[in-house]
């Protein structure tokens, strides 16, 4: 009887094993960034792959729509949106939340960019953000250059080291 269980416990130990290796694993700097399509907050489609070689990207990841970290995330982008848009840089968010989630976000912060709807998670999953058991991103940010390469990520819950990460990589960027 031992013998079973002891043999029924390792067979599901592989195959969580090779489940969690099989899965996509988060994109790295130096990585071409996934290209994805996706439906923003007023139903628009919206394709990464027309701002490459266009804009800089920043590509964030967040929780949710009016919680506490994720709207002090959004109205920090917001506020610092002058000096991103003077280094040719788009903000573009993505969480599980509707689209009319979404629209009434940006209303309620007066919100100055692109908030993606992937309610079923296909753009989380595409850049393996998924929290685990939950249906939600991580906090998650990518700087994608005009090459379509990904400069720089930010994997913390903390909003303003995002801030910060992303504000010294973009300087980066200006330097020869």
């Amino acid at each position: 009887m031992k013998l079973i269980l002891l043999a029924g416990l390792v067979g599901v130990g592989l195959i969580v094993f090779f489940a969690v290796t099989a899965s996509a694993e988060i994109p790295k700097a130096g990585d071409a960034a996934p290209l994805f399509t996706g439906q923003d907050q007023d139903g628009k489609e919206f394709k990464l792959a027309d701002l490459i070689g266009n804009k800089i990207v920043l590509l964030y990841f967040y929780p949710k729509d009016f919680t506490g970290g994720c709207t002090k995330e959004a109205c920090g982008l917001r506020d610092r949106m002058g000096d991103l848009q003077t280094n040719n840089v788009e903000v573009i968010g993505v969480s599980y939340d509707s689209a009319d989630s979404h629209k009434k976000f940006i209303a309620e912060y007066n919100l100055n960019f692109t908030l993606l709807a992937d309610t079923n998670g296909v753009i989380t999953k595409t850049y393996d953000v998924k929290m685990p058991v939950l249906s939600m991103s991580k906090r998650v940010s990518f700087l994608i250059g005009l090459d379509g390469k990904i400069i720089h990520v930010t994997d913390t819950m903390n909003p303003q080291t995002h801030f910060d990460e992303m504000k010294e990589a973009i300087d980066g960027l200006k330097k020869p």
